[in-house]
């Protein structure tokens, strides 16, 4: 009796954590979380696994790393997109056309899929990280190697068989029209296996603007069955949505069916990250190139530069009055020392001799004249005097 009331809720209770195909279904938390998967699934606890924190002293400059180059992502044609909500994220399959350039070999799409957490205290979303920090949510766009392999099945147990790309996402002020696409469509998959069918759209404009910038290493799935066999490649840059589209992301879904009695909010869907151990992260740019310098450092260093060209201009503008006031200084000085006299320094303030000039025979006779008369009357003032001295 013990026996069979211990054995019969066991029981139960494997079956709860199995689908109909007899897979183990797990879950981020609880009985089967990620702290457990090793347990079931084996790959998860490798020396490979992902997600990872990117610490950007630690990565490696590899200048062969080119430009992501998206195939045929623009080109979403007339067909619709499948909406799917599979108990653990979002996921919209990709068609066959679209792929993946400028990797070793050529990679077709499968599908694409989010990561987001709860909207808690604690940050949180993303399951990659750059020197510990972590974004608000993650897009992975997933690929296989198609050159090499049939399918996605077979492809993902290969250590060359899959690339992913991982684009960081943020909140701002403004709504990611390109995001609407997806999250705007989340309420027809409430729950758990819904699916729905949805307007195709550029998948490239979920993509960041720069392409050239990421981080590429090799890792394995984040989810189960931890397959060590992708070729990561998570972009420097972020892209942004709306703080109401990441509530709606992190608020809407339910990792339940509609049918289950308890509904459970699909939250904190992303795995934390492991250690390197020993593998190199490599980066398509040098730190220098990589770095993206914010609103106001830009302002400090424009105030920066124009203060620095003032006071240049000011030091210049002193140099050149200290030079003038020298150069005048030493030529008055050399003017002094060469002096033998003050009269070779003062001014000559005498007049100029005056030129003779012959006179006139007119003038000269007047000039006889008048010295004649002075004669006759000096001569007729005399005569008295005489006579009176000759009388006796």
């Amino acid at each position: 009796m013990d026996f069979w009331g211990v054995f019969i809720p066991l029981s139960l209770l494997f079956c709860m954590w199995t689908d109909a195909a007899g897979e183990i279904s797990w879950t981020y938390n609880g009985l089967v979380g990620q702290s457990e998967w090793s347990e079931y699934f084996p790959d998860c606890s490798g020396t490979s696994q992902s997600p990872v924190d990117v610490v950007t002293t630690q990565t490696k400059y590899d200048p062969s790393l080119t430009s992501v180059t998206p195939l045929g992502y623009n080109q979403h044609g007339s067909m619709p997109f499948s909406l799917y909500n599979n108990g653990h994220t979002a996921v919209i399959e990709l068609p066959e056309w679209m792929g993946l350039g400028g990797l070793p070999w050529l990679f077709t799409a499968v599908q694409l899929h989010l990561h987001w957490g709860s909207g808690g205290p604690s940050p949180g979303g993303s399951e990659h990280t750059i020197n510990g920090q972590s974004a608000d949510a993650e897009l992975h766009v997933v690929h296989y190697n198609s050159e090499l392999y049939p399918n996605m099945s077979v492809a993902m147990t290969q250590r060359d068989g899959l690339a992913v790309l991982g684009i960081l996402i943020k909140t701002g002020e403004d709504t990611n029209e390109a995001y609407g696409n997806i999250i705007n469509y989340l309420s027809r998959v409430r729950h758990a296996d819904q699916r729905v069918f949805i307007p195709a759209f550029d998948v490239q404009t979920l993509l960041p603007n720069d392409l050239e910038h990421y981080y590429r290493y090799n890792g394995s799935l984040t989810t189960p069955p931890c397959y060590q066999s992708v070729m990561w490649t998570v972009f420097h840059k972020r892209v942004q949505i709306s703080h109401a589209q990441l509530l709606k992301l992190e608020t809407i879904l339910y990792s339940s069916k509609a049918e289950d009695p308890d509904r459970m909010l699909l939250q904190d869907n992303y795995r934390a990250t492991h250690s390197l151990n020993h593998r190199v992260i490599l980066t398509s740019f040098s730190p220098e190139s990589g770095k993206k310098l914010t609103s106001g450092e830009v302002t400090a260093i424009v105030i920066g530069v124009m203060c620095g060209c003032v006071g240049l201009a000011v030091i210049v503008r002193f140099i050149i009055k200290m030079i003038r006031f020298f150069t005048v200084l030493r030529s008055e000085t050399v003017v002094a020392n060469s002096s033998t006299s003050s009269w070779d320094v003062l001014p000559n303030i005498r007049p100029a001799p005056m030129l003779r000039t012959k006179e006139s025979k007119e003038a000269k006779e007047n000039r006889q004249d008048v010295a004649l008369n002075s004669t006759c009357e000096g001569a007729s003032k005399d005569e008295p005097l005489a006579s009176l001295q000759t009388e006796p």
